[in-house]
């Protein structure tokens, strides 16, 4: 039966069905404004599934547990993986020129262990791990000595599929400067861009819903960016509470530019908009 719904649009009622089952699962606030983005994704799923209608569609959705792939799968299509190695390019000078020199030089002078753990939360196709990688295989000078453990975190499995695959596209590099390019990728005929071992020596992905603790030992980094602006009030405070209890004292935590987490933070120490230090 062709899908009917691939020429209606979602009402108010269904709109408000999917908003709340979306919310229950994830923690993600869909905007009513959003209304003919989640039909045009809808009807993405119904063709790809044969099911006719939004509602025979929804109570599919409703009795599968959230590590079906068909729930990937929608996911992945109501929400946005706009992302490129070196984004916002202030916060990774700062990593590199700034946090980067100091870890070394407290390790120089035996302050600290050579050894970094780094988390990438919501890290979509990897590209942010890897620009990590990239900034600490450039800082550091001493690698063989040191221990990296970079992690990469998303809820969508097909975004995982594609960290590790780590073939990245001429937009997803196009900030890379030329000698990393030359230092820590190798590239393909058809300007394919793969990390070299160097870099994927150091990152590891997993699936991971930020609304739920991550069980892990402390970070001494976690980068948030561009992903708390799917969450309200309430569910901004768990994710929070849940990065911090993956933060050692002392850590820093770098949001996207716009995330709004004032107010969420005040016992961290803010040394820019977008950067928190943990007492």
């Amino acid at each position: 039966m062709p899908a009917t719904a691939l020429t209606e649009r979602v009402s108010d009622e269904q709109f408000s069905r999917y908003a709340k089952l979306i919310y229950d699962q994830t923690g993600i606030q869909i905007s009513p404004k959003k209304k003919t983005l989640l039909t045009n994704r809808l009807c993405r799923r119904l063709r790809a599934t044969d099911i006719s209608c939004f509602d025979q569609y929804f109570e599919l959705l409703k009795k599968l547990p959230a590590n079906d792939p068909e729930w990937d799968a929608f996911l992945q299509e109501i929400t946005t993986h706009e992302t490129y190695l070196f984004r916002d390019p202030t916060q990774w000078e700062w990593f590199s020129e700034t946090y980067l020199r100091d870890f070394q030089e407290a390790a120089r002078s035996r302050k600290q262990k050579k050894s970094i753990r780094v988390w990438s939360a919501a890290c979509s196709t990897g590209d942010e791990a890897y620009t990590i990688a990239c900034s600490v295989a450039d800082r550091f000078t001493d690698l063989s000595q040191w221990k990296v453990e970079i992690v990469g975190t998303d809820i969508g499995v097909g975004a995982l599929e594609q960290a590790r695959e780590a073939s990245l596209d001429k937009r997803a590099m196009r900030l890379v400067s030329d000698s990393h390019r030359r230092k820590f990728f190798s590239c393909s005929g058809d300007e394919q861009w793969t990390p070299k071992p160097i870099l994927t020596k150091w990152t590891s992905f997993r699936q991971h819903n930020l609304m739920e603790p991550l069980k892990t030992a402390p970070f001494d980094i976690i980068f948030l960016k561009n992903v708390l602006i799917y969450f309200d009030a309430e569910s901004k405070k768990t994710v929070l509470k849940n990065i911090d209890s993956a933060l050692r004292p002392g850590g820093m935590l770098v949001t996207g530019p716009a995330e709004g987490v004032t107010g969420l933070v005040d016992k961290y120490e803010r040394l820019q908009p977008w950067l928190h230090r943990k007492p």
